[in-house]
């Protein structure tokens, strides 16, 4: 009987090559939205009125917007409506244990001096900045921005310990043009740390380091509950619960 041999066509196996390429569009969409954050950050802060108004929120917009168009869905930005629920509930968890501790420092002498913000200096002031002006100029388009976009798109290049640490140091370099006149806009500050260069120089070390540390508080809570409801809870109870204690803390110095 003859052997009949079958030649067989090797076909060359394209998954390694596909891993690659996808990985290196990952770290390209990653690039896109750090150029982004930071050309935000620095027309907010260097910029015009109009322009440093609007481009937080715009720049969020842009972002979400790349994302999707890179392929993410609603769930990896955490704007899945399946999380709703558990999101609401972290939020309300966290919003109830950070008010407690906001309205206690407010309270009590030894730590009143650090809530003396001159912006806040009256009720009327620190109202429409906490219900207006924060969370539509600030808290909503800054959880879009790091917890939604950059968050989806350095899910997708590396693993999510180096996600949480490399969220929270951007989020933490984001403020640093913020926080130029810190100390020099705060009576407590002032008090605390002085004036001049070296004032200045650990007003914004410190800021950097608690807003990293924040961004990783909610990039905790975001992947606990799987939505950006709960990281926005927090952050407005930070910025905008504090703005009204900073209010407070003036009436009773007063």
């Amino acid at each position: 009987m003859e052997r009949v041999t079958t030649a067989q066509t090797s076909v060359p196996d394209h998954s390694a090559l596909r891993s690659a390429v996808s990985g290196a569009r990952a770290i390209v969409d990653v690039g896109v939205v750090v150029a982004v954050l930071v050309a935000t950050n620095l027309i907010a802060h260097f910029t015009g009125s109009w322009a440093a108004l609007l481009a937080v929120p715009l720049s969020a917009v842009l972002l979400i917007g790349i994302a999707r168009h890179r392929g993410l869905d609603w769930h990896e930005l955490g704007l899945g409506r399946e999380h709703w629920r558990s999101g609401a509930k972290y939020a309300a968890a966290a919003v109830f244990v950070v008010a407690a501790v906001i309205v206690i420092g407010a309270l009590l002498p030894v730590t009143r001096g650090l809530f003396l913000n001159d912006r806040y200096a009256t009720f009327s002031t620190a109202i429409i900045a906490s219900m207006v002006i924060i969370p539509l100029q600030t808290v909503i388009p800054e959880e879009l921005a790091f917890r939604g976009a950059l968050h989806g798109t350095l899910s997708r290049a590396m693993h999510f310990r180096w996600v949480v640490v490399t969220g929270s140091l951007l989020f933490g370099f984001w403020h640093i043009a913020s926080s130029l006149g810190l100390t020099s806009g705060n009576a407590g500050l002032t008090k605390l740390l002085g004036a001049g260069a070296l004032a200045q120089f650990l007003g914004i070390a410190g800021a950097v380091l608690a807003t990293a540390f924040a961004g990783w508080v909610f990039t905790w809570l975001r992947s606990r509950s799987g939505s950006l409801i709960a990281p926005i809870a927090l952050h407005w109870c930070l910025n905008g619960a504090g703005a009204l204690a900073a209010a407070f803390a003036w009436q009773l110095l007063r």
